[in-house]
């Protein structure tokens, strides 16, 4: 299991997902941050990237933050 820190940046043009030198990822998201329909399109996106089921993958807190931290595996 790891846990990486995520900042998210809802409502933006395009999906993106960038490493940041500290490890952490910033993920530029389509969707706006309203009934969790953000968090669904990030758990897409990790599960794309990190080419592993989306079950595997739970925001352990920041459900409701831009700073999240999120469980793989």
């Amino acid at each position: 299991m790891e846990v990486i820190k995520v900042k998210v940046k809802p409502n933006s043009k395009q999906q993106t997902i960038q490493e940041e030198p500290d490890g952490s990822f910033m993920v530029h998201l389509k969707s706006p941050p309203v009934d969790g329909k953000a968090n669904e399109e990030l758990i897409k996106l990790l599960a794309k990237k990190f080419e592993i089921p989306k079950f595997q993958i739970t925001i352990k807190s920041g459900l409701s933050s831009r700073n999240k931290l999120v469980e793989l595996g």
